[in-house]
């Protein structure tokens, strides 16, 4: 009957479409090809007027495939791409995007840069207005491609020329380029969005040109504007813009205290802890025991000389003037249960003894404040240094036996 015609002919396109998924899973795309082909074949025959979207699946598989076949060439998917263009007008810009994106991971970015100026120029009734944001997608690309322009420009420039504006007609280029690319990446920043390069490269181009105060502005509502997702990097680059021009510790330790608050892991955290230790005020030399504490809970720091090197200062100036070790003992209660075993075995004391020795130095320094002269770890190193006679672990041996009290009170 033509029910059950229908049925088999549905289960057949969905037992093909599981052979290529099959196929590309273990990378046999020349069988997935195969099978796409016989699947493209039977779509011609489906009479149902049910509605399965189609050519989104074919789009997506068929550009996976001719990324990856061995036999592949640039021209068959150039082709392949613009007979996907024509199978849906509201698929068109991100296929266009797509496409252009081929051709950059290839070096053609003349040819993605025609591309994405004949998708800006696209109209399609309706379709228009609903892509809107595909469509600005297409522009701040282009204006990416526009500041690519401008850099290489701007890199002739200063290399070539005596002062650096000799050469008129590709300085008149590069402020083309710069008004071009200006204009799209403005735009696109504008909405609320994770747009990391589009702004490093807006903010580039001011700078450049002695917009300082238009570069901040661009930053500061990047990072602050409660609309956008929560971003690090937004605050990295404000800080990084910051430091750049001079500006007072106060605004470079507001833009990382909000860093550390989203990822107190981050590599800049050294910075912050620096310039917080180095404050006269008590509640931030407080904060930056607590950020330096932090960035060693995270495995990737256990063997992070420059942390350990700033935990140990910090712990030994508290020691020494016997102030303060209320702040070591609530760091503390909060990680003796699991940080002895993740940073002070005694394995970790030989690899680290091995490895690096101003490492080692460091950790047996907080371990022998932390967990008092019986700790493994400080043994080892102590024994270690002492053995090799290293003068600066014989002092580490002195200073911890005489503050052994010190443990008991943190520990107590």
């Amino acid at each position: 009957s033509s029910h059950e015609h229908k049925l088999n002919f549905k289960k057949s396109k969905e037992v093909c479409l599981s052979y290529i998924q099959d196929a590309m899973l273990q990378k046999q795309w020349k069988r997935a090809a195969e099978f796409l082909t016989f699947y493209a074949e039977s779509l011609e025959k489906d009479f149902s007027t049910q509605y399965m979207g189609p050519s989104e699946m074919i789009w997506r598989i068929g550009t996976e495939i001719l990324c990856h076949h061995s036999h592949s060439s640039m021209k068959e998917f150039n082709s392949f791409t613009e007979q996907m263009k024509t199978l849906g007008v509201k698929r068109y810009l991100k296929v266009c995007l797509e496409h252009a994106f081929h051709l950059l991971c290839n070096g053609l970015i003349d040819e993605a840069y025609q591309n994405l100026s004949l998708a800006e120029s696209w109209r399609f009734g309706e379709q228009t207005a609903i892509q809107d944001k595909e469509m600005k997608l297409i522009q701040a690309y282009r204006g990416l491609l526009d500041y690519y322009s401008w850099s290489k420009q701007k890199t002739i420039l200063l290399e070539h020329g005596q002062d650096g504006f000799e050469d008129l007609s590709v300085e008149q280029e590069m402020h083309s380029c710069f008004r071009k690319a200006a204009v799209n990446l403005k735009e696109i920043i504008k909405i609320p969005g994770v747009w990391d390069l589009f702004v490093k490269c807006y903010v580039d181009l001011l700078e450049f040109y002695g917009d300082h105060n238009e570069a901040r502005q661009v930053l500061n509502e990047y990072a602050y504007n409660s609309k956008f997702p929560a971003n690090p990097n937004a605050h990295v680059y404000l800080y990084q813009f910051l430091k750049r021009h001079g500006e007072s510790k106060k605004s470079l330790i507001s833009a990382l205290k909000i860093l550390h608050d989203i990822v107190p892991s981050h590599e800049l955290m050294i910075d912050f802890n620096t310039m917080l230790q180095k404050s006269k005020k008590r509640k931030k030399r407080r904060l930056g025991l607590e950020v330096i504490f932090a960035a060693l809970d995270y495995a990737g720091w256990k063997e992070n000389v420059k942390a350990w090197s700033c935990l140990a200062r910090q712990v030994k100036q508290i020691v020494i003037s016997e102030k303060h070790l209320d702040w070591i003992k609530q760091e503390w209660n909060s990680r003796k249960d699991w940080w002895p075993a993740f940073h002070f075995s005694r394995y970790l004391a030989k690899r680290n003894w091995q490895e690096n020795e101003s490492l080692s130095y460091e950790k047996a320094l907080v371990a022998g404040i932390l967990l008092g002269k019986d700790c493994k770890y400080f043994k080892y190193v102590s024994h270690q240094g002492c053995k090799a006679q290293v003068k600066r672990f014989r002092i580490l041996k002195k200073f911890v036996n005489k503050h052994n009290p010190v443990y008991l009170r943190i520990s107590g």
